[in-house]
This record gives structure tokens, C-alpha cells and sequence, in this order.
């Protein structure tokens, strides 16, 4: 066969598929592939109308009693009712000043140690074995002795929230040997590279735990409260008013989604350096 030949067969010669696409599932089931901005929004609001769909078919039909499960029609009357009457607002404002003052009261105690348990072998050897042996204790266990000791007033809220982080300790290595390689100061090392590389990830526990820090103050007034969000719960099943439950618990979810979405956002003005793709 003469080249001439030769080529022409190769040419016709139908070329194999490429396998760089071959059995790649679609985009919405492929590992680390992102979405926009605008479809990420999207697909969470259709969750939330599912749900909704669901509650409201499920009561409007019958499925389910009222006494079990009242219709969204019916907790938004309710709900519409006690922000009349200021018995929401009074609650819900009691229960975020009670939630803000005790996560920052935490927040202000626990930074500091955590940097100095992430900075400082010493502080770690005293203070990470008993912060991690304190961690493990049940916070529901606490509940009867925080109001042993401080009584129903705010100060049990505020103990109940307490919390401790330590996200120092995630700074790179290298990054402060680099530091001292330089002929920077310890103080300089701490201000320049630790605080910087360690900041966003204090945020995001610090975001981490103003979502738990609602629970433990839902529970605390669950306990032991004459007023908020959770002694308004635990009046309304005594007199089994769903309506108000389930209002309730919703507000929560929409308060703590407020705050978590407050913080994301503040975390990508203040630590654009840091951003995550």
C-alpha cells in the first residue's frame, strides 16, 4: 500500500471518542463543581416552597389534625395577633438581647484564651486539658446548677451560652517560622501573621457558635424564664395553643438564618484576603 494509501485509510478512519467526558454525571451531581450566585438562591427558595407545599396540603386536606399541626393560615393569624398586642416584639427583643450579651461575653473571654492556647505551648499544657474536659460535659447538665447559683435572672442565660473556641491553633507553622526568619518580634509575629491568618477562622466558629448559642438560650428558657421566645413556648404547650408553638419555632429558624447569613456576609467584606472558592 503506498503512503498516499496509507493516509487516505487514516483519515477515514473514525477517531475514538474521547474519554474526558465519557460518564461524567451532570453538573448538579459532580463533586466540587460550583453553581452561581443566582441558582444557589433559587434552589434554596424552592426547598422552602416544597416544604410550605407539604405543611399546607397535609393540613388543608386533613392529613393531619389541627391540634398536631395548625395550617400556615393559622399561625400567621396567630402570630399577626401577638405582634398586635407587642407580645412578639416584647419576647423576640428579650430573647436577642439575651442571646447578643451572652455570646459576646463569651466571645470577649474566649478569643484571648484561644489565642494563647494557639500561640503558646505553655498556655496550651494549662488551659486546653481542662477547656476540653469541661467541652464534653452536657451544657443540659449545667442548667440546674446555673440556676442554683444565679437564680432565673439573665445571668443563667448568659452562663448557659458561654463557649470556647480555638482556631489559633489552625495557623500555619511555617507562616511563624517565616516570621522569625525576618527578624520580627514575637508582638509583631502575633499582630502581623497570627491575628491575620487566624481571624477568619475565629469568624467562622464565632458564626458556628451564635447558632448554638441560640439553642442554649431557647433551653435555658425553656427552664427556667417568666419571659422570651422559649417561656412563651412552654406556655402556649400548657395551653396547647400549636399555633403559637409552631410560630415560635419558625421565628427562631428566620432569627437564626438572619444572624448566619449577617455573618457570612460581614466574613466576606472583612476577610476578602481569605476568601474560599
Amino acid at each position: 500500500m503506498s503512503s498516499s494509501e496509507l493516509s487516505s485509510t487514516t483519515k477515514e478512519r473514525p477517531r475514538a471518542p474521547s474519554r474526558a467526558g465519557v460518564g461524567r454525571p451532570p453538573g448538579a451531581f459532580r463533586i466540587g463543581d460550583p453553581i452561581s450566585g443566582r441558582s444557589f438562591f433559587l434552589i434554596a427558595v424552592a426547598v422552602f416552597a416544597l416544604l410550605f407545599a407539604v405543611w399546607w396540603v397535609a393540613t388543608i386536606t386533613g392529613w393531619v389534625k389541627p391540634i398536631f399541626l395548625p395550617s400556615p393560615g393559622a399561625v400567621w393569624t396567630k402570630m399577626m395577633e401577638l405582634a398586635v398586642d407587642g407580645t412578639l416584639w416584647t419576647d423576640a427583643g428579650i430573647s436577642i438581647y439575651r442571646m447578643l450579651v451572652g455570646f459576646l461575653i463569651a466571645s470577649a473571654l474566649a478569643i484571648p484564651i484561644g489565642i494563647m492556647i494557639g500561640c503558646f505551648k505553655t498556655w496550651e499544657a494549662a488551659i486546653e486539658p481542662f477547656v476540653d474536659f469541661v467541652r464534653y460535659m452536657p451544657v443540659v447538665a449545667f442548667v440546674p446548677l446555673t440556676i442554683l447559683w444565679a437564680g432565673t435572672s439573665d445571668i443563667q442565660k448568659f452562663v448557659i451560652i458561654f463557649i470556647g473556641l480555638d482556631s489559633v491553633k489552625r495557623v500555619p507553622t511555617d507562616f511563624v517560622g517565616l516570621g522569625r526568619t525576618l527578624g520580627m518580634s514575637e508582638t509583631r509575629i502575633l499582630r502581623r501573621i497570627v491575628l491575620p491568618s487566624a481571624l477568619p477562622g475565629i469568624w467562622d466558629t464565632l458564626r458556628i457558635s451564635l447558632g448554638w448559642a441560640w439553642t442554649w438560650l431557647v433551653l435555658a428558657e425553656l427552664v427556667a424564664a417568666t419571659s422570651g421566645l422559649g417561656y412563651r413556648i412552654v406556655v402556649s404547650q400548657r395551653y396547647f395553643q400549636t399555633q403559637t408553638i409552631i410560630g415560635y419555632i419558625l421565628l427562631l429558624g428566620l432569627l437564626g438564618l438572619i444572624t448566619d447569613q449577617s455573618m457570612k456576609a460581614l466574613e466576606r467584606i472583612f476577610f476578602r484576603y481569605a476568601a474560599r472558592h
